[in-house]
């Protein structure tokens, strides 16, 4: 008897969050989509860059803007929705019910939590390939058609030369950063564009000074005679590949899939280079549940205080205070930990324990 009356005030509590957030869920992205649609709008005519390619990029990258309004989304929610229970007394009966100030947390944040899984799941599948495709049409607008990203990585039309590079990454020298391209082939075809005269394959591409170096490179020309080959160690390689096209076209490591953010940190780790920009966003996203789930957690007392006799209005300005000062305190902290060397993990794990800890404290003071 007792476990039914406890489902019942679970699923009250529940579907009370749940309907909240899922309405500031979709205002939060519908203003940020809005926003991101009358920027493409200063595109429109650049490039054969038309209204439907504007909508295209809006839409691909709605999956990613769902991942990342998802922590304002159920901070402000759940205020709004508990908020509402404490407006109508119900939150009272709760409380005089027996239930301490803990369980009803509890059981506004286990939706959370049920959601939350989707999220992440979204976050690391479709949300990454929206941007991918956002990309390559940014691409294309840049590089007048010129450039184009795909599945099998970026492909380049470079007067009568192809180039296709498997995958691409941001590497820094001192104050200068400059694009590297992995897994390079370069077709070159005859005068009249209909055989195949050469083909360079490089382990690697790089614009060194105003020129383009191939490093470790396998060459076959063909003439009458057959297929001629030869390996050099590296090459100068003449081409009008922009390079600031290109780093403008790399999806940003923060926008990048866990997996996605391994690879490269291996690649850099067997080439002996700086790991930390990509390891910060990687531990971001690992942690990215858990820092939802105890900033909601911890923001369920301002429901039972200071926002009990409080209005809509109220509620959400406390929300937004709570999401915004929460949002720059993390940076902070991640900042902090970059600049002083703090391993990654301690730098994005520590905002989140120190929540906890404020959390815990207040949730044992009032049980």
């Amino acid at each position: 008897m007792v476990a039914v009356r406890i489902k019942r005030v679970d699923w009250l509590i529940g579907v009370t969050v749940l309907g909240s957030m899922l309405l500031v869920w979709l205002v939060l992205i519908g203003l940020d989509a809005m926003m991101q649609f009358v920027r493409q709008l200063g595109y429109i005519g650049r490039n054969g860059y038309t209204l439907s390619n504007a909508i295209f990029y809006v839409v691909v990258t709605i999956p990613r803007r769902m991942y990342e309004m998802f922590t304002f989304a159920s901070l402000i929610g759940g205020l709004l929705g508990l908020g509402g229970l404490a407006s109508t007394g119900e939150l009272t009966a709760l409380r005089a019910a027996g239930m301490s100030r803990l369980r009803i947390a509890v059981s506004a944040v286990g939706i959370v939590a049920v959601l939350v899984t989707g999220v992440v799941i979204m976050g690391e599948t479709v949300g990454p390939w929206g941007d991918q495709q956002a990309n390559a049409l940014e691409l294309r607008l840049r590089s007048n058609g010129n450039m184009g990203m795909t599945s099998s990585g970026l492909w380049a039309r470079d007067g009568d030369r192809i180039i296709n590079a498997k995958n691409s990454t941001l590497r820094t020298a001192g104050d200068h950063s400059y694009v590297q391209l992995i897994d390079v082939r370069v077709f070159t075809l005859t005068p009249d564009g209909q055989q195949l005269a050469r083909f360079d394959q490089a382990n690697t591409a790089e614009q060194v000074g105003k020129e383009w170096v191939l490093d470790k490179v396998r060459t076959s020309t063909v003439d009458d005679k057959g297929v001629h080959s030869q390996v050099s160690a590296n090459e100068r390689w003449d081409s009008k590949l922009d390079p600031e096209v290109l780093q403008q076209s790399l999806v940003q490591p923060q926008y990048l899939a866990v997996r996605d953010l391994e690879h490269i940190i291996d690649y850099k780790k067997k080439n002996s280079e700086n790991t930390r920009p990509y390891e910060i966003p990687l531990w971001s996203r690992v942690m990215y549940p858990v820092n939802v789930l105890v900033l909601v957690l911890c923001s369920m007392p301002f429901a039972f205080g200071a926002l009990r006799s409080g209005g809509l209005g109220k509620r959400i300005f406390m929300g937004m205070i709570l999401a915004i000062g929460w949002y720059f305190v993390q940076k902070a902290i991640v900042s902090f930990g970059t600049v002083y060397g703090i391993p990654p993990l301690l730098a994005n794990i520590l905002p989140a324990m120190l929540l906890a800890g404020v959390g815990w404290y207040y949730f044992r003071k009032h049980a």
